[in-house]
């Protein structure tokens, strides 16, 4: 077995006692205290996390947005520099071979965060796709990430930063060196909760992580509580809700996708085999990876991807891939290894209390 990647805040992780394990070619943390008191410690105050293991891409050179405008489902004819936007990484046939985040620097300059087991394999397809003469850089390794995520969030960025930054609004960012070096402050997240995305050298990890930490309202939460906190809003994760075996439009994201301009994997997105739904099970029984989905008649149709024990609910909550025909039903049963759930179809999120798209007045 290939050794572990590490972070630059992986001996912290260990030397507080973190449980660690391998996620993405990485030594994660998956938890400190606990999933359900890091889950909850985000929702009420503040909780930072270590997501380094994410992979970062700069993309510059004259013709750059017309260049990856055609690789990549985002409108970037729309997207301002101080802007950032979600959207998916295609194949020939429409299936996702990522979702990342685009970042838009400066005119024909970009920073593409993608996920860490993609990494390669996206810088590749990115680069094979692009002419030439632009230049794409993978800065992965000299780039760590931080987020900071809950309601007091930006409480706990204005201390660390010395200043106020409830200007900057949903999916807006700004480059600062306020702490004496260059970095990228992003109001985005992946919890559904207020939050922010610190983009920062490596070498400076540490120091801005134990400066966090110091910070009464502050929790280190692994990724144990990253899943279910993210499960709750019903964001996908690449690698199990999505896959190169399905499109966006399957995913129930083709929302994000741009309509007046070509772009690779464009023409396959009409074909809808499955559809993925959300489902919620009564109590504290919980659905699973690869739980077989079934009509009340007893007709397997699908298989969950993702399915966890909601904290801030206290019931199960799933997403499952349906055959498109099953798509419609309302009830469904979830056949687990000792027994069969109920499960009703909702709309996402599951969670209704993100402070997320919260005004800062």
């Amino acid at each position: 077995m290939d050794s572990l990647a590490t972070t630059p805040l992986t001996d912290w992780h260990r030397e507080n006692g973190a449980k660690m394990a391998p996620f993405a070619g990485f030594d994660m943390p998956v938890q400190y205290k606990g999933i359900i008191i890091e889950h909850n410690h985000t929702r009420s105050k503040a909780g930072i996390f270590d997501i380094s293991h994410m992979g970062e891409f700069e993309l510059s050179g004259p013709g750059a947005k017309d260049a990856l405008n055609k690789v990549v489902s985002h409108d970037l004819n729309t997207l301002a520099p101080g802007k950032c936007r979600y959207g998916f990484l295609l194949n020939e046939t429409g299936g996702i071979n990522d979702d990342l985040i685009i970042y838009c620097l400066a005119d024909d300059e970009y920073m593409l965060v993608v996920n860490g087991a993609c990494r390669e394999k996206d810088f590749n397809h990115i680069k094979d796709n692009l002419p030439n003469d632009l230049k794409l850089s993978d800065v992965s390794d000299e780039t760590a990430k931080i987020d900071i995520q809950g309601p007091e969030s930006l409480e706990v960025l204005n201390a660390l930063m010395g200043a106020d930054w409830k200007h900057l609004k949903y999916f807006n960012f700004e480059a600062t060196d306020a702490l004496g070096f260059s970095m990228i402050v992003s109001r985005t997240g992946y919890t559904g909760e207020l939050g922010y995305e610190l983009y920062l050298p490596a070498d400076k990890a540490l120091e801005v992580w134990e400066k966090l930490v110091a910070d009464e309202r502050v929790e280190p939460v692994g990724l144990g509580a990253r899943d279910t906190l993210r499960l709750e809003i019903g964001y996908p994760l690449y690698g199990q809700d999505l896959d190169e075996a399905h499109t966006p439009v399957e995913a129930g994201a083709g929302f994000f996708l741009k309509k007046e301009s070509d772009y690779i994997g464009k023409s396959g997105l009409g074909t809808v085999k499955e559809s993925l739904v959300s489902l919620t099970i009564a109590g504290r029984r919980t659905a699973r990876h690869d739980d077989a989905i079934l009509l009340p008649s007893g007709e397997t149709v699908g298989r969950v991807t993702s399915g966890s024990f909601a904290p801030s609910m206290g019931h199960c909550v799933a997403l499952a891939y349906v055959k498109a025909e099953a798509a419609d039903n309302d009830e469904f049963l979830v056949k687990t290894a000792r027994t069969e759930l109920k499960a009703q179809k909702v709309s996402l999120p599951f969670y209704k209390e993100g402070t997320a798209r919260k005004k800062l007045d």
